[in-house]
């Protein structure tokens, strides 16, 4: 039987990536820019694919996780299926083996935290100027600074 023994994905304690041991294994997380990936969009690999495929393929290539990916064309054909799987998913009927499906592509390609982890990636944060900060930290004309209809508790 091939299911016997062995190491198995996610199986025990992560190895941690500040300590001394990892250091010494030259285990390192690869910091991904958050501001996604830039560069060319590869062309879709699989066949007739339709045009929510296109669109959720390049909305993947857009993702900080892209710019490991451009680096690793082995990975495209698993993006490519986690694309296929995941418009499927988006139908109401889909059956619960779909979402399973998806979700496993996820990990395998880093779009889930798991995923994250088990690739040894993380997202960097984005630097804001000041300027984007008052802008974003400014309530609209309208816009009550806090919700009205919060209640508190009192001690």
């Amino acid at each position: 039987m091939a299911g016997h023994g062995g190491a198995r994905n996610r199986s025990g304690p992560r190895a941690a990536m500040f300590s001394a041991r990892s250091d010494q294994r030259q285990l390192k997380e690869t910091v991904l820019s958050a501001a996604g990936y830039t560069g060319k969009i590869p062309q879709f690999p699989l066949p007739d694919a339709t045009a929510r495929e296109t669109e959720v393929w390049e909305e993947a290539w857009r993702t900080p996780q892209a710019i490991q990916w451009a680096q690793e064309p082995w990975r495209w054909r698993t993006i490519a299926m986690w694309t296929r799987w995941s418009v499927k998913m988006e139908d109401p009927e889909a059956p619960a083996a779909i979402a399973a499906a998806t979700t496993r592509l996820a990990d395998q390609i880093g779009l889930t935290p798991a995923g994250l982890k088990e690739n040894g990636w993380a997202i960097g944060t984005v630097e804001v100027t000041k300027a984007e900060a008052k802008q974003i930290a400014t309530p609209k004309p309208g816009q009550a600074e806090e919700p009205t209809n919060v209640r508190r508790l009192r001690a």
